[in-house]
């Protein structure tokens, strides 16, 4: 199966939360925070959305960071995924 997402919608796979903090301390599951930095796994096409013209600026591939609470989760078989709209990316992360 395959998520197709339509108009300026992006579909993002979550980065794994980190496990232990930069001094060594192993985190429970519970206190682990989710980033908010993910990977763009497909991108609509664009075009006319709500009446205006939005090109998408993001890209299959792409390290993005979205904002915290957006979007819609969605699970995939064994994969989870968000489903966000393009404006709820703040930013591509480049090397």
């Amino acid at each position: 199966m395959k998520l197709v997402p339509l108009g300026d919608r992006v579909v993002i796979k979550q980065k794994e939360a980190e496990v232990t903090t930069k001094s060594g301390i192993v985190l429970t599951s519970q206190s682990q925070e989710k980033p908010q930095q993910a990977e763009v796994i497909a991108v609509g096409p664009g075009g006319m959305v709500d009446g205006k013209e939005v090109t998408m600026q993001v890209k299959e591939g792409d390290q993005v960071i979205y904002s915290k609470y957006a979007g819609t989760e969605v699970k995939l078989g064994d994969e989870e995924y968000i489903v966000v709209k393009q404006s709820d990316i703040l930013a591509i992360v480049e090397d």
